[in-house]
């Protein structure tokens, strides 16, 4: 009876001790540097929330999008028009138009934040 209640104890205490080393290393999402990056380098996503290839885009980033600066073109369609947008997604990255879904090279590329996604596919990679 002791030994059951040891290996109970044991149990959890292992299964705690394996949730808190899980939940501390889940806060990093795999491209927050990048989408960081990209915005302090005044890289601007445009776009809606009905849009397929937005939602295709922000699935790209995952949970990183949230550091991405999007303008939703519904809600601020001053912002938009005064951009020339025309069409979603579009990025303006240093002044230059990209329109469509981009892949995360060619954003880091034009942005100036290659360096950052290479330090982010090495550190995933390990």
């Amino acid at each position: 009876m002791k030994h059951d209640k040891l290996f109970i104890l044991l149990f959890l205490l292992g299964t705690l001790a394996l949730g808190i080393v899980v939940g501390c290393t889940a806060g990093v999402a795999k491209y927050d540097s990048l989408a960081k990056c990209l915005s302090a380098n005044n890289a601007i996503m445009y776009g809606t929330t009905w849009c397929p290839h937005c939602q295709d885009q922000k699935k790209a980033f995952g949970d990183s999008f949230q550091y991405v600066t999007f303008v939703d073109c519904d809600k601020n369609a001053a912002d938009c028009n005064t951009a020339g947008i025309t069409g979603y997604p579009t990025w303006i990255i240093n002044g230059t138009k990209y329109m469509g879904v981009q892949n995360f090279y060619d954003l880091a590329r034009n942005s100036g934040c290659l360096a950052t996604l290479e330090n982010s596919t090495n550190a995933a990679a390990n």
